[in-house]
């Protein structure tokens, strides 16, 4: 029997009732039809999963019992970050939801000097509503019960600054680098990883990234998407020195 995962963002208490979110409720009531009593994980991200089961399928409000609850660590043994300049529309959904099931540790989206996206202050608000949803999904379906940490927008200058006392290892995927998965150094504190939008980081892009102690890595012959390199990436770090 196949047992839903649902993510919920308040604190879930042993033996209490809890309202779950409404895309999440009508999901399971009208799409999966399920009946009262089904079991049910939930999770919130403390890094627990907690039995449930469904106790009330009204028309907008689907609840459930808590039952017990236990610890569970399906995160990466190597902190990432995913720096991703921002792309259009379902690319960055995609590249937030591959990255999350890859197990990234924190993501965040970028400005650079060729993105094309722009986000006044009210529109990068919806924005990361609905980045961390996708984000949410995506742990629902991987299993992870901790979201990974999604920054608000930030220019690349701004982003670079913020990382003057981080020791991760430094990595901006460009075509032409100089290292490859095969020959990175040891990540002993886990790695940044850069990646551009659509079109690339620019030249000047670049050059901030070398001013700030990242190395110029590569993947192969082949300039892939944006929307494939960083998730490539993303693999290819966790098959050398993360779980995979």
């Amino acid at each position: 029997m196949r047992i839903p995962r649902v993510h919920i963002a308040q604190t879930l208490n042993v033996g209490h009732e809890v309202l779950l979110p409404e895309q999440a409720g009508e999901h399971l009531a009208r799409v999966l039809r399920l009946e009262r009593g089904h079991p049910l994980i939930l999770f919130n991200g403390d890094g627990r999963e907690y039995d449930a089961k469904l106790t009330s399928l009204a028309k907008r409000a689907v609840s459930a019992d808590v039952l017990a609850s236990r610890f569970v660590d399906r995160e990466s043994r190597l902190p990432l970050t995913l720096a991703q300049g921002i792309a259009r529309g379902e690319k960055m959904d995609w590249i937030l939801q591959k990255a999350t099931e890859l197990g990234v540790a924190r993501i965040v989206p970028l400005v650079t000097e060729r993105t094309e996206v722009k986000l006044d202050e009210d529109r990068a608000a919806r924005r990361m509503l609905h980045w961390t949803s996708v984000i949410a999904g995506a742990c629902e379906q991987s299993g992870r019960t901790r979201l990974p940490l999604l920054d608000p927008p930030l220019r690349i200058e701004r982003w670079l600054e913020s990382l003057i006392d981080r020791s991760d290892l430094r990595l901006a995927l460009t075509p032409g680098g100089d290292i490859t998965p095969r020959t990175l150094p040891t990540m002993s504190h886990g790695a940044v990883l850069c990646v551009g939008p659509e079109g690339g980081l620019s030249d000047h892009d670049i050059a901030l990234l070398g001013q700030t102690g990242f190395l110029s890595l590569r993947l192969g012959p082949r300039i892939l998407r944006t929307e494939t390199a960083g998730i490539a990436a993303l693999a290819a770090l966790q098959t050398v020195q993360g779980d995979w």
